[in-house]
């Protein structure tokens, strides 16, 4: 039964993964049943009843008709759940609360739907394609839940990862640690750790999980031949994401423009909040159960690639880029409170605007086996001098480059066939060039191999 100081700790930290606010009994008292169903069919979780949108305590007054009314539609939920329901007198206000326990016979359904819960939200499972997909990966979703017996949390935690936390989350350190553990559903009903506290607090955790880790490389030129850094980032997951944005800021070039006494304006290669989406999506979707695999953050001369173990959902496949769901809902939970995670499912259309807005081509995704997103860099000059293209391809295009690029810049969507029979040049010489105008980022090829045709990816005459 939770306490008014606990109360107080969850309201702090907003709506999450594990906890829902109701500024009053809903009109439709079946969005009651749709959360409580949504937090059993994951971690479990508190619907609060008395705290509006705002994180506010305002206190609600549920007579017995209301509390039948909600015990009704609760029980409606199919398989039976016991959930406890009791007021808690906070300062003078009483809030409700439904203590959802997370259920042990899945999948829990009311109204003849099933509801899982994503970050602060709460999913509908539209089709029965959809409810096989995500019951059937249900045991490798939650790999983050798994009691993590070795781990000690009154001596394995690290300290300033903790106060990080706190502060980020908006939570005072009053609460005692295992208290505030529970809170976030963190230790399991025998009060044993589960590998996302041990992964988010703890110390060194890449010894226990070392696959659990982000590697950068640095490569010279357009393919893995020669490396020219290495990093491999372990600590508490949130440190891992600081430390990896931090290595690809400083592989990424950027120009200065200073306009008058004012700020100087930053134009980078690529807009450096793809990243902070990119990586996050990475640590929180990433498969831990694969642990061959790591997060792979991959810097070429023309582009940035970041892959992680783990293709997407067939749930998410199906609506790529409007619908999320974590393998890891603990930890984007804690990510979420941090306030460092978005709006769920906003993370690929938050990249693709980024792009665009800076005149990139949007990010490229590969769904198939690692989960992969690549971003082309910006060219460095964009400006024609005597009808060559400065600053890209060691300065110049060459004759036959040049050529190439003017035939598709006159007409887009110009087919390979059609490019060879304008430049009278060898199949292999246009194979050549349009490759090495892909790979700098200067063209792309849009449809299918033999009907596809080239399009310019910048505008070089702005």
């Amino acid at each position: 039964m939770l306490k008014a100081l606990q109360i107080q700790e969850l309201v702090k930290g907003g709506e999450g993964y594990n906890v829902d606010f109701k500024r009053s009994v809903p009109s439709k008292v079946k969005e009651i049943s749709d959360e409580v169903a949504s937090f059993a069919n994951a971690a479990g979780g508190y619907v609060l009843i008395g705290v509006d949108n705002n994180n506010q305590i305002i206190g609600a007054e549920i007579d017995n008709n209301k509390r039948s009314a909600i015990q009704d539609t609760i029980g409606e939920i199919s398989p039976a759940l016991r959930c406890e329901f009791y007021p808690v007198d906070v300062e003078g206000k009483q809030v409700w609360v439904i203590d959802v326990p997370s259920g042990k016979d899945k999948p829990y359904i009311t109204g003849g739907v099933i509801y899982v819960r994503e970050g602060a939200n709460c999913q509908k499972l539209r089709s029965a394609e959809e409810i096989r997909a995500f019951f059937a990966e249900c045991a490798k979703i939650f790999y983050d839940a798994i009691p993590c017996r070795w781990f000690n949390i009154d001596k394995d935690i690290e300290p300033r990862n903790l106060q990080t936390f706190m502060e980020m989350a908006n939570l005072s350190d009053t609460l005692p640690l295992r208290r505030l553990f529970e809170s976030l559903e963190l230790l399991t009903e025998e009060g044993i750790a589960k590998n996302a506290t041990a992964l988010f607090f703890g110390r060194e955790p890449e010894h226990k999980f070392p696959h659990a880790i982000i590697r950068c490389l640095r490569f010279k030129g357009l393919d893995k031949v020669h490396i020219i850094d290495d990093k491999t980032f372990g600590s508490p997951l949130y440190q891992q994401y600081i430390n990896a944005l931090s290595w690809i800021e400083s592989k990424l070039e950027v120009e200065y423009i200073i306009k008058g006494t004012g700020p100087r304006e930053e134009i980078w290669e690529i807009p450096l909040d793809v990243f902070k989406e990119s990586i996050m999506n990475a640590i929180c979707h990433r498969d831990l159960y694969e642990e061959g695999g790591t997060i792979m953050v991959e810097v070429y001369d023309n582009r940035v690639e970041i892959s992680n173990p783990g293709g997407l959902l067939p749930i998410v496949a199906a609506e790529f880029g409007h619908k999320s769901m974590s393998r890891n809902p603990l930890i984007f939970g804690l990510f979420t409170r941090m306030q460092v995670v978005e709006k769920v499912g906003s993370g690929i259309p938050r990249m693709r605007r980024l792009m665009k807005e800076a005149g990139l081509p949007e990010p490229k995704f590969d769904t198939q086996g690692f989960f992969t997103v690549t971003f082309m860099k910006r060219v460095k000059t964009n400006n024609f001098t005597d009808g060559t293209l400065n600053g890209t391809l060691n300065g110049t295009l060459n004759g036959t480059e040049q050529l190439v690029f003017d035939c598709i810049k006159a007409t887009p969507g110009i087919t390979a066939n059609t490019l060879i029979q304008q430049t009278n040049k060898s199949v292999r010489t246009i194979r050549r060039i349009v490759k090495r105008l892909i790979d700098n980022g200067i063209i792309e090829h849009k449809g299918s191999k033999k009907t596809g045709g080239y399009y310019i990816l910048y505008s070089y005459n702005d």
